[in-house]
């Protein structure tokens, strides 16, 4: 498949912010207290429609934003401070976005929202287009849900490999990495603004 526009680095780039803001490794105490609970869920149905949401969001987002007047750089900026609180509650563990307890199947809910396809992916991947191509994304998001698939499907051996400590170093660093990102991000969407 031709991408004239595929940028390696900055696919690596878009991957890294999606695999922060998904946070699937982050997630995994809450995978497997579902698992615990004998919460069922579908490791491949909670990873295709969080695929096709994210996608659809992807393309009609921007849409919607008109709708409302909203330019890419104004919800960018917006969605940097999204991505800063998230990257805060990675980094110093404190809850700011509360998860309401539910009932019956977890794939929808809270698998595939909030926790995969939720606000944070929503903002993170209307505020990526104003820094990188669409193909740059499209690649990151889908080698993220490989991911996401793969963490699901083996809740229990993943969690085992990795360790308590494993877990709570990924998510520090990809919190530390996060931050950066946000202020990157609030601070070349800030100067187009107000430039």
């Amino acid at each position: 498949m031709d991408f004239p526009t595929f940028d390696f680095q900055n696919c690596v780039s878009a991957f890294i912010v999606l695999f922060a803001i998904l946070d699937v490794v982050g997630s995994l105490p809450v995978f497997l207290d579902l698992s615990q609970r004998n919460k069922a869920f579908s490791a491949i149905k909670a990873t295709v429609i969080s695929f096709l949401i994210l996608l659809v969001f992807f393309f009609v987002g921007e849409g919607i934003l008109a709708l409302f007047g909203v330019d890419v750089s104004s919800f960018a900026v917006a969605g940097a401070l999204v991505i800063f609180v998230i990257a805060c509650e990675m980094t110093f563990g404190v809850e700011i976005f509360k998860m309401d307890k539910v009932e019956g199947s977890a794939t929808l809910v809270p698998i595939v929202f909030p926790l995969l396809a939720g606000p944070g992916a929503f903002t993170t991947l209307l505020s990526l287009k104003a820094e990188y191509s669409s193909p740059d994304i499209i690649v990151a998001l889908v080698a993220n849900m490989l991911i996401v698939y793969v963490v699901l499907r083996n809740v229990t051996p993943v969690a085992k490999l990795l360790g308590k400590g494993g877990v709570f170093m990924l998510r520090k660093f990809f919190g530390i990495i996060l931050l950066a990102i946000a202020v990157k991000l609030f601070m070349s969407n800030i100067t187009i603004l107000i430039g």
